[in-house]
């Protein structure tokens, strides 16, 4: 069990670009309808690419803003939680700890982790730094989200209870591991392809490079259009 804080954010434009984003998440102070696509008044710019009954919610560490801190300085975006576009924040649960399939109860709502986080180059935007991107997906800080299982109420201050551990061994750690350090491991691309609580864009991942032998060209994600 730990104690959440709940944020959301209108889409707006990136600095110094047309591109607009809902990447600047607020801290609210009132409770929230939570259904199949998310939080009541979040908003999503891009909805082929973020948003969606597969990436509903977006949980990022609180801790890790400290280690971020430690190797960027005191950039404005790291001075509280909603920096990485998160609609949850807690101390307590990281990507080591987590597992793709495991449910809460958050609020009266029902979630289930269904994906990590695939950072975009509007992460570098956001923090004014080119490589931020890169660094996240390198870190394996990267966050997670989760689909709504059963929609319900959230409230600042609400508590995110674990229920249930459908892969436990299948932590988000291992998940970022095995896609992007140990690229083309056979036996875990195998895993992941057959795991069946892994949203299904993540498992084509998989399915593919067990097919082509080859790894998927980040560049365009991570370092944006231009």
């Amino acid at each position: 069990m730990t104690t959440i804080t709940l944020l959301t954010g209108p889409a707006a434009p990136l600095p110094g670009s047309p591109v607009r984003s809902g990447i600047v998440k607020r801290p609210v102070d009132r409770p929230l309808a939570l259904d199949v696509e998310g939080l009541q008044g979040d908003e999503q710019a891009d909805r082929r690419v973020h948003g969606g009954v597969e990436k509903a919610v977006h949980h990022y560490p609180a801790e890790h803003y400290a280690d971020w801190r430690t190797e960027l300085g005191a950039l404005p975006a790291l001075a509280g939680p909603g920096g990485f576009g998160e609609n949850v924040s807690t101390f307590g649960l990281t990507e080591t700890t987590v597992a793709v399939g495991d449910i809460f109860r958050l609020g009266t709502a029902l979630v289930q982790v269904s994906q990590g986080r695939q950072p975009c180059w509007k992460l570098s935007r956001r923090f004014d730094t080119p490589d931020m991107a890169r660094r996240v997906q390198q870190s394996g800080r990267t966050g997670w989200y989760y689909r709504v299982l059963q929609p319900g109420t959230v409230a600042p201050g609400d508590r995110l209870d674990l229920l249930d551990r459908i892969a436990p061994d299948w932590t988000l750690h291992r998940l970022w591991h095995a896609l992007y350090v140990d690229w083309l491991n056979r036996d875990e691309l195998q895993g992941l392809a057959a795991l069946d609580v892994l949203a299904e864009g993540w498992r084509k991942y998989a399915v593919r490079r067990l097919e082509s032998g080859r790894v998927e060209d980040w560049t365009k994600r991570l370092d944006g259009p231009e």
